[in-house]
């Protein structure tokens, strides 16, 4: 079976070409063709002897996804339907800033979260998604969008949920992280939770450099229970007590990420439960405005909700923003990504 390069960091694919009997510094080669080039095929990889790029073909393979669907937004957000090579199937959504760009990225097909306000979770889990099915997400964006928009950020808030795909997703940053592959910076890679607790203080050791995002949605673990059923697991109290004895410092603050939802958790005492959950943290709070869908069991929290819901945030001095939807009319907003059904994908 061929391995696939996209699951390799730089130590280990200095290893795969030198049991090739490869020179160890062909590794950086192929990582610039992988990685800056973005190609999809060995033949492109010019600066290699004809005979290395048909042994690379013979023992490795670049590519995990084909390309289905894109579709763009009115706002100029792009969702991006992949299919594995299984046959299963994932989202991706590009968003365009003014100043720089956000890639939003799977780590599993579906979610085994099961929030209750979230269409992904319709789907159901079927499995975690391999590295280089979450890194070939990036290259095949990028490559779709162009050199003139270089995709410069990168949230772990697509399908499913990250620290459920540790390993995946830690190997994923390191290549994208890594200065002779994708060479993010790691103050721009953001990997949210709805509390995973022991993926939290494996991040705290492993992943520190990077961003965390707390998808909270709750202030009591009564309707937290109801809205998020892992929090049974891991109730409010035992997240919050993993986020203070986390390494932060004010310039990467913690996301805690709050849907508004109508009646639900948009109260102002719900706002005045968060502000005393938070205290002593830093961090940065983001109201989402619920995004409906045909069947939804919620009503989304009406925008003068939402701001009084922020002033009494800022009444704490707690930095709260409210976040606007992107790419709404595509379905690519928050909460909205789903896999679709089977058809043959093209090139």
């Amino acid at each position: 079976m061929k391995v696939n390069l996209k699951d390799m960091t730089i130590k280990e694919l200095k290893s795969f070409v030198s049991s090739l009997g490869l020179e160890p510094y062909r590794a950086k080669q192929i990582s610039r063709w992988l990685y800056k080039k973005r190609v999809s095929d060995f033949s492109f990889m010019t600066d290699l002897s004809k005979g290395v790029r048909e042994l690379l073909s013979e023992k490795a393979k670049i590519d995990s996804l084909k390309l289905v669907k894109v579709e763009e937004s009115k706002d100029g957000t792009k969702k991006y339907l992949f299919e594995l090579e299984d046959g299963n199937r994932i989202e991706s959504v590009f968003i365009p800033e003014e100043r720089w760009n956000t890639l939003c990225v799977s780590t599993q097909v579906g979610c085994p979260a099961g929030c209750k306000f979230c269409l992904t979770a319709k789907d159901g889990f079927t499995r975690n998604l391999t590295t280089s099915e979450i890194v070939d997400q990036y290259i095949q964006v990028q490559r779709d969008v162009g050199e003139e928009r270089r995709i410069s950020n990168v949230v772990f808030m697509g399908m499913g949920e990250p620290l459920l795909n540790f390993d995946n997703v830690k190997r994923a940053v390191e290549i994208m992280t890594d200065k002779d592959m994708i060479d993010l910076s790691k103050r721009k890679i953001t990997i949210s939770t709805v509390g995973i607790v022991p993926g939290i203080k494996r991040m705290a050791k492993e992943l520190n450099k990077v961003k965390l995002a707390v998808s909270l949605h709750a202030t009591t673990d009564a309707v937290r229970d109801f809205l998020v059923p892992l929090n049974r697991r891991y109730p409010i109290s035992e997240i919050m007590k993993a986020l203070r004895e986390y390494p932060i410092d004010n310039n990467r603050r913690i996301m805690i990420e709050y849907v508004m939802l109508k009646g639900v958790n948009d109260s102002i005492k719900d706002a005045h439960r968060l502000a005393k959950l938070v205290k002593g943290i830093p961090v940065k709070v983001n109201l989402i405005p619920f995004n409906p869908y045909p069947g939804a069991p919620f009503e989304p929290t009406p925008r003068e909700g939402i701001e009084e819901f922020q002033r009494v945030l800022w009444s704490y001095n707690i930095a709260t923003f409210i976040r606007d939807s992107r790419g709404q009319d595509i379905s690519a907003a928050c909460g909205m990504l789903r896999t679709k059904e089977k058809s043959l994908a093209f090139r």
